[in-house]
């Protein structure tokens, strides 16, 4: 009984200090309930509103009607119309759509013929993404109801050719023609690392320095609140680049993933990135007491950005609510960034978007970390 008395007191005692840590109770009641919506409501692997762009070289009422129909299935969404199909192929490595439909200008032609002996259209995936370009695939064989109502020729006078089925759509792959995973995983996962590691060292280091009654030597030097942060900063900067360096490196070496992007780019897209997550780790060390509740925080962090950044599930089957989510994640730019220089080929000005997001971030979130944090025992 009175073993069983003691363990009732520590556990007490436990509860009493798990409830007067007002982050770490936060996190146990926050993070089962965060995966639950994430899981539940914002992860869907059925893609739909797939941006695309159209190249229609026919302008005919029948090209209208196929893009009518293209539309209706809902797979894609068409934000773009281009009169040549290097102007689509451009807009494809800018990430600005995923692919791109292309109706030839003998497109009545094609669809008088008895039976459909040539694809109708042509599109143009890209094929980074693996579950995208699956559904963009999907739409190769789509009935065309618009055809005209032609007697059909007897099997017995049909050529070889003929009898064989001819899909609505020819396709196109870029960048992955084979789909291999790890040419969509490779690129992606230096995100997911660099968010997991940048965000941690730098979120416990100035907890680290309160543990441990360093900051007391801090308090008595002249250095100031934003001097501090960046001398925090830019050691970590060369660890991200090395662990890119690896990621890549391997990737390349032991999968075959093609590095179609200039050194400069994939550097400068790292650097954005890498100089962001710091920012936030620090923004977090400003807000734990200890490195339990910094490393909570990077976990709080850490689970929206794998599962919203598009690493592996597709940005386009999320609601709108979680996209918006996602767009404020630094994850989610970078991903789009590496993929893009990576696989792509893109240079930094084609993704000045989700580059200048990052700047932003990062000066916001070093503004807001400096003016919270204060040198004080406190």
């Amino acid at each position: 009984m009175q073993a069983l008395s003691r363990v009732s007191a520590i556990m007490f005692k436990e509860l009493r200090q798990l409830a007067r840590d007002r982050l770490t109770f936060g996190m146990v009641v926050m993070l089962p309930l965060i995966q639950l919506i994430l899981f539940g409501y914002a992860i869907n692997n059925n893609v739909r509103n797939i941006p695309v762009a159209v190249v229609d070289l026919a302008h005919s009422s029948a090209s209208r009607a196929i893009v009518d129909m293209v539309r209706a299935t809902q797979v894609v969404q068409i934000l773009a119309h281009y009169d040549a199909p290097e102007e689509a192929e451009a807009a494809i490595t800018r990430g600005e759509v995923r692919a791109a439909l292309i109706l030839p200008a003998d497109l009545e032609q094609r669809l008088l013929t008895p039976t459909l002996t040539r694809p109708a259209g042509q599109w143009l995936i890209d094929g980074s993404d693996n579950i995208a370009a699956s559904a963009l695939l999907a739409l190769r064989n789509l009935p065309l109801t618009l055809r005209p109502g032609l007697p059909q020729l007897p099997p017995q006078q049909l050529s070889p050719q003929q009898l064989q089925p001819t899909p609505t759509f020819e396709a196109v792959l870029y960048f992955n023609p084979e789909r291999r995973t790890p040419v969509n995983i490779v690129p992606g996962l230096s995100a997911i690392i660099l968010t997991m590691t940048m965000i941690l060292f730098t979120s416990t280091a100035i907890v680290r320095e309160k543990e441990r009654g360093n900051l007391e030597l801090l308090i008595t030097t002249p250095v100031r609140s934003l001097e501090l942060m960046l001398g925090k900063i830019v050691p970590y900067i060369l660890i991200g680049l090395v662990q890119t360096a690896i990621i890549l490196g391997l990737g390349h070496v032991l999968f075959a993933v093609p590095i179609n992007g200039s050194i400069l780019n994939i550097l400068g897209a790292t650097l954005l990135f890498i100089t962001a997550s710091l920012t936030l780790g620090l923004l977090f060390s400003t807000l734990a007491k200890t490195q339990l509740q910094a490393m909570q925080l990077t976990v709080f962090i850490l689970m929206p950005s794998i599962l919203l950044s598009g690493f592996v599930f597709p940005f386009e089957g999320m609601p709108r609510l979680a996209q918006m989510i996602a767009e404020i994640l630094p994850a989610t730019h970078f991903m789009r960034m590496i993929r893009g220089v990576v696989l792509r080929g893109a240079s930094l000005s084609d993704l000045s978007l989700d580059a200048g997001f990052l700047c932003a971030f990062t000066v916001v979130g070093l503004v807001v970390a400096t003016l919270k944090f204060q040198k004080s025992l406190d």
